[in-house]
């Protein structure tokens, strides 16, 4: 993350559908139309499959969750070739469901979903999306530190990739394997890997791959101090990166510009780059690549001098990095959190940032991580007045800068055994892609002159058209306000209903899954913050879970106090499983854990919470006509209730009900706690549930 430069991989690789918008809707839509005649679940799930290639993000993950339901619901009892393709679709929904999740940073859930989908692609015997699946884990096994094993898995996929002669995605093996070497510092093997990639990018018009290519080969510049040609590569790399709407691989090259802005101290640059890397991470929603781009800011401004605006982007930086599972990223925020506190004038505070740096990092090693911890604390140990710490922390520091030195001059010795080679190779790069470059401008000159030749004709026409234009986009503006205010309101399908014909029925479901959470000790805890203090920390509690439940197809019902209900299987019954809604609830129980350490590092007042959970019948609807509130009733409501209050605080308490439906779900852990005695119930079979980790 804090490295001088971020490494682009390729998770899943779409190849020139992704360039092209229109098609790519054409496609969509026709689809669709399939979608709606499909006569077996095994058509359903291919179709739902292949709309997901086409699209991405949320909406991606949400139609691979689709094929992920169907598959789930006819594998039992199914036998043959319909297995085989029920198989099929399951890993191939899994692929897209874990690539989504490690971009949002949940990183033990996107390996949950790869390794599932493995073992099925194996069952299937299903090689390309088994290649996919392994490539995809290798990326978040990368992205974790993990690199020696990442690129076991790497090569495997390249192996199976070229052994099947899948050549559409070779080129996104062989950046990824580059990457690895790259990390290792095995300059000479990642750039042979790099020219491969980029060859075979070029050959199949591998968008996608060649972008990486360029993001990757800028960042091998950088890493060879060559800022120049490192700056060259990554603002090649937007204009593709651009027309895929790649937004992490824009956050990125972005990201990398403003680290090479900094080092140059051109800090203006550099916050124009970061910022701008900011809206594309922020649309696709990549908390880690936020995470580095509001470190790199933070960074800037301490340079400049704006210590109070640094502090601010260091703690988003670190929110982001905790919201996206990185022990490292949080590390490097503790860190320059503590510096900028320590810069003005409170050590003592400094030091419990330097010191909680130690807790985020643990089972970390990283040389780099150490070294500038080392000399934080030396500086801080000085500030007060403590020689004895402050000359061990320097002792550290001075050991730990020459391993760094001697593994440095290593690698360089490597380097200059290979630059020769290396520069013939890149000015070939440089040469072709010169020529490239100068027929795409002869082509747009040409192409404005016939536009322009166009332009006058068509003037008047425009002059009376843009009337009528612009009240029509005024129009579509209110509506559209309006329809979102609605849908922040109540659920989609009940919102439709509401406008078409004036009602909405309540409805009765057979099985949704109510989860309840509620903080121990609230009026206590309330009573040390201001009334605003305590408005705004519910309000990051319950973003946090807005933001968990989301990604789950999980509906809000409601916030109540310091209570936090929401249910899945409603409106739309195969929106969520009762495995996700347990999954949202373990993810926030971990999100308070983080935020509690964070808030008693500072010397403030933190919740801890209790959640619990049953599935069961109920009914749903809106009531009234004024404030309209979409709600649930029925006893299963009740029943969640007191799986919450008879739970303990950090734990998740299921019901019965819940773990009988996923007792041979794989990735949790169930522990008995007999029959607890619940308020109105009496003594009921309770649960806690964990992940398997």
């Amino acid at each position: 993350m804090q490295g001088p430069f971020t490494l682009c991989l390729s998770v899943l690789v779409c190849g020139a559908l992704l360039a092209q918008s229109e098609e790519r809707q054409r496609k969509v839509d026709s689809l669709q139309q399939v979608l709606g005649s499909a006569l077996h679940d095994t058509d359903s799930v291919s179709t739902l499959i292949a709309i997901s290639s086409l699209v991405t993000g949320d909406e991606r993950m949400g139609y691979a969750r689709a094929a992920l339901r169907i598959a789930d619901r006819g594998l039992p009892g199914s036998k043959g070739e319909r297995r085989g393709a029920l198989l099929r679709g399951l890993g191939g929904a899994c692929s897209g469901i874990g690539s989504r999740l490690r971009q949002l940073g949940q990183r033990d859930s996107a390996i949950f979903y790869y390794q599932r989908g493995l073992e099925a692609a194996r069952e299937a015997e299903d090689p390309a999306t088994e290649a996919n699946l392994l490539n995809g884990l290798g990326v978040v096994l990368y992205q974790s530190g993990n690199i020696d094993s990442a690129l076991v898995l790497m090569e495997k996929s390249l192996a199976i990739r070229e052994a099947t002669g899948d050549s559409a995605t070779l080129a996104a093996s062989c950046v990824n394997i580059a990457s690895m070497h790259h990390a290792r510092g095995n300059i000479p093997m990642a750039l042979e890997m790099y020219v491969k990639a980029r060859d075979l990018a070029e050959r199949r018009k591998d968008m996608p791959a060649y972008a990486t290519v360029l993001v990757n080969i800028g960042a091998l510049h950088e890493g060879q101090h060559e800022l120049d040609s490192a700056l060259a590569y990554y603002r090649r790399a937007l204009g593709p990166l651009k027309e895929l709407n790649n937004t992490e691989g824009l956050a990125l090259a972005y990201n990398n510009m403003g680290t090479v802005y900094l080092t140059l101290k051109e800090y203006d640059r550099a916050l124009e780059s970061v910022r701008n890397g900011i809206p594309p991470a922020v649309q696709g929603r990549h908390h880690n690549a936020l995470s580095d781009l509001y470190f790199k800011q933070s960074r800037i401004l301490e340079e400049q001098g704006d210590l109070s605006g640094a502090i601010i982007e260091c703690d988003r930086s670190i929110l982001y990095a905790d919201s996206a599972s990185s022990p490292r990223g949080a590390a490097y925020g503790h860190i320059q959190r503590a510096k900028i506190t320590r810069l003005m004038g409170d050590a003592r505070s400094a030091l419990r940032y330097a010191l909680l740096s130690v807790d985020k990092a643990a089972g970390l090693d990283e040389l780099y991580l150490k070294k500038d911890r080392a000399q934080e604390l030396s500086h801080i140990y000085e500030a007060l007045g403590d020689d004895h710490n402050a000359f061990a922390q320097y002792r550290l520091f001075t050991q730990l800068s020459d391993s760094i030195t001697n593994e440095k001059n290593r690698k360089d010795l490597i380097r200059n055994g290979f630059k020769y080679e290396y520069g013939k190779r890149e000015a070939v790069l440089m040469a072709e892609q010169e020529k490239q470059d100068a027929l795409a401008d002869k082509e747009l000159q040409k192409q404005k002159l016939v536009r322009n030749g166009f332009m006058g004709g068509f003037g008047l026409v425009a002059l009376f058209a843009s009337v009528f234009f612009v009240q029509r986009n005024r129009i579509s503006k209110a509506r559209k306000r309006s329809d979102e205010l609605l849908l922040n309101i109540l659920p989609e399908e009940v919102a439709d209903e509401l406008k078409d014909t004036g009602t909405a029925a309540a409805k009765h479901f057979e099985q949704a899954t109510i989860l309840f959470t509620d903080f121990k000790g609230f009026t206590e805890a309330s009573e040390r913050m201001s009334p605003q203090e305590l408005v705004e920390e519910l309000n990051t509690c319950f973003k946090a879970f807005d933001g968990i439940i989301t990604t789950r197809g999980i509906e809000k019902i409601k916030t109540i106090g310091d209570a936090y209900m929401c249910a899945g299987g409603l409106p739309v019954p195969t929106s969520s499983t009762p495995a996700g809604v347990v999954q949202a609830a373990l993810e926030m129980q971990a999100f308070m854990k983080r935020h509690k350490a964070e808030r008693e590092a500072q010397g403030k007042p933190a919740f801890e919470m209790r959640a619990g959970i049953h599935t069961g019948p109920v009914v749903a609807g809106i009531v009234g006509v004024k404030k309209f509130a979409y709600d649930i009733w029925g006893d299963t409501v009740n029943t969640a209730s007191r799986m919450e209050s008879s739970g303990e605080v950090g734990q998740v308490n299921i019901s019965e009900a819940t773990y009988a439906l996923l007792k041979h779900e794989t990735g949790l852990t169930f522990s008995p706690r007999g029959k607890v005695q619940a308020k109105g119930k009496g003594e009921m079979e309770m649960y806690f549930v964990t992940t398997g980790d």
